[in-house]
């Protein structure tokens, strides 16, 4: 992915694309002889090679190319042929809310099913369904000790701001409910604009333990866009006054935040990297992660694997301090005794 623009060469998008379809297909067909043999190990590496291999060709073509719904068709039947033979089983689930009936979601189990593990409710990008963003994920979050609730932004979008803070309750009150999540240590993940969304949810349910989202900048950039507007004045604000506004929503924000700028995300980087000085200033728990994108001819085209792992391994270690710090408390030991044997950052 950090090569693109080198062997780019003369090769157009649709070849390339084609190319790495290929390879999903070729992996697909090795991870079923695999299965046959029942080397169970090798044909999962198979299986998530293809998987890396679909999403690959998915950004090398338009989104309205037809080819996108053939890519997102072998993504999911991969996931119904091959996610109940993984070591951690991929479940489809339904979830039940009172003023909106019941739910599709995918729920996928810690590595150490044997205990309570930490669990994040990941939300797909707008119009991207939660098999598409399984489909990514799964070759990152395997072999990690952390389980994920994949859900759909479009269940969202079509809803009040009220119902839709009831469906995320209502996400976790079934992590909640299972007995391999520690409902202590759930976290949130949304990108695209489900990002905001995963803000709002942070800030409404404090039993959100982290949170990968946009850190309030969506509306602050909407509230400076509505300003401008109706003063028909393009003038800076002060810098007290940006930075306070800026902070505004962070600041609501009860437990640590990552907030993901640049590639195909909401977020801007220069605005993430002002609110991260901002809330640094200020004592705020935010991190900032900037995407890696490669340049081609045809624009920016993030890596994605190196976008994950930095997210995944950011939750996973946020979450495990959530558990160090319940353990030290509850042991008799104060902050600074926590902070000199375990590096929060």
């Amino acid at each position: 992915m950090d090569k693109l623009q080198g062997i780019w060469g003369g090769t157009n998008r649709q070849n390339w694309a084609a190319k790495w379809i290929h390879i999903g297909d070729a992996q697909c067909i090795l991870c079923d002889l695999n299965l046959k043999k029942e080397a169970f190990v090798e044909a999962t590496e198979a299986w998530l090679s293809a998987l890396t291999a679909f999403e690959v060709a998915k950004r090398l073509i338009d989104e309205d190319d037809e080819q996108s719904e053939e890519i997102l068709a072998k993504v999911e039947s991969g996931i119904q042929r091959f996610g109940s033979s993984l070591e951690q089983k991929v479940e489809r689930v339904k979830l039940a809310c009172v003023d909106r009936g019941e739910f599709g979601a995918y729920y996928l189990p810690g590595a150490k099913s044997h205990k309570s593990s930490p669990a994040v409710i990941c939300i797909s990008r707008e119009e991207e369904t939660e098999a598409a963003l399984l489909g990514r994920l799964l070759p990152v979050v395997i072999g990690r000790s952390i389980s994920l609730l994949v859900v759909s932004h479009d269940d969202l979008s079509n809803h009040s701001r009220s119902q839709s803070k009831n469906f995320f309750s209502c996400c976790v009150d079934y992590l909640s409910a299972r007995p391999d999540v520690d409902a202590a240590r759930i976290g949130v993940y949304g990108e695209g604009l489900s990002a905001v969304l995963a803000t709002e949810f942070a800030v409404f349910d404090r039993r959100v333990a982290a949170a990968v989202c946009d850190g309030g900048l969506w509306n602050w950039a909407s509230t400076l866009a509505s300003v401008s507007w109706m003063t028909k004045t393009s003038d800076i604000m002060d810098d007290d006054v940006t930075s306070s506004r800026r902070l505004r929503l962070a600041r609501r924000l009860t437990c640590p935040a990552l907030v993901v700028a640049g590639g195909r995300g909401v977020v801007s980087a220069s605005e993430a990297i002002k609110l991260q000085a901002d809330c640094a200033a200020a004592g705020i728990d935010l991190e900032l992660a900037l995407s890696c994108v490669s340049q081609t001819p045809i624009g920016e085209i993030e890596n994605f694997v190196a976008s994950d792992n930095r997210i995944f391994a950011w939750l996973e270690h946020t979450l495990a301090a959530v558990q160090a710090s319940d353990h030290f408390m509850n042991s008799g030991h104060d902050s600074e005794d926590l902070l000199s044997i375990i590096d929060l950052r």
